[in-house]
């Protein structure tokens, strides 16, 4: 399966490091990654481009080392009113790696902060450099967090943690924020070297088989557990009229690696 030429943004890079796997590197590096509007736009652009492309398996989005994204770009901000933000629907459009089928690696080194650190609590796996230094500051400039820090931080480490970390705009370590569930801390070698490696496995498997396992247990986020249940079985069901189907467990009785076809 032949790759898709490359397009070149302005404002992230995009590489192939190993077969099925996508990595969108944020290049705002003197302003620490904060996120603009046009900086979000070629996120964007790149995810989705990257999503669309058949022989891609696992997308990988980092930083620089100092910063995987520092924030949202407060001079581009500051001086929107209620009317506009409401009217404008303002970050409305920073849910695209939710939306996205292919399951998503955030690889941290740095500052990952307000805006910063939404993006990543988005992504599907999230691995972390010691370096790492993840909050929500946004009670010190007079707001809150608009692109779901709230939500999110509550469903991943519960009410009691998540109100300390917004309402007094802490920054924690790595090794805190690996004690409360939300990294995993990568001790040795390059974050971004790991992620690779985890997104190259997760791309060596049967697409089909990995998109539904990222549907099912996004579902347990939105639905009750009986309802999710059924929804697992039902996907698992449907499994069973694919063809990677048939060859992995064929493959596995024969002793032998399996071929897979994505369909």
């Amino acid at each position: 399966m032949q790759a898709a030429a490359l397009r070149e943004y302005a404002n992230v890079l995009v590489s192939r490091p190993s077969p099925g796997v996508a990595l969108i590197t944020l290049n705002r590096p003197k302003a620490l990654n904060a996120l603009n509007a046009a900086h979000f736009q070629d996120i964007s652009d790149a995810m989705k481009e990257a999503d669309e492309d058949a022989s891609v398996g696992a997308i990988i989005l980092t930083g620089s080392e100092r910063a995987f994204a520092a924030g949202a770009d407060i001079k581009e901000m500051k001086d929107k009113s209620f009317a506009e933000a409401y009217t404008a629907n303002f970050l409305a459009d920073w849910e695209v790696i939710t939306k996205l089928k292919k399951p998503v690696i955030a690889a941290v080194s740095g500052y990952a902060l307000g805006g910063g650190l939404e993006l990543a609590l988005q992504a599907d796996i999230l691995l972390a450099a010691p370096s790492a230094q993840l909050g929500q500051p946004e009670v010190n400039l007079g707001v809150i967090p608009g692109g779901g820090g709230t939500q999110r931080l509550a469903h991943l480490i519960g009410k009691s943690r998540a109100m300390e970390l917004v309402l007094t705009g802490r920054i924690i370590g790595a090794d805190e924020a690996e004690r409360w569930g939300i990294v995993r801390v990568v001790r040795e070698g390059s974050v971004v070297d790991e992620a690779v490696k985890v997104a190259s496995d997760i791309a060596s498997k049967g697409r089909i088989a990995v998109n539904a396992g990222k549907e099912a247990v996004n579902a347990a986020f939105e639905m009750s557990l009986a309802e999710g249940l059924r929804f697992e079985k039902r996907l698992f069901h449907a499994l069973f009229s694919t063809k990677d189907q048939k060859e992995g467990m064929a493959a596995f009785a024969e002793k032998r690696r399996a071929e897979w076809t994505h369909s």
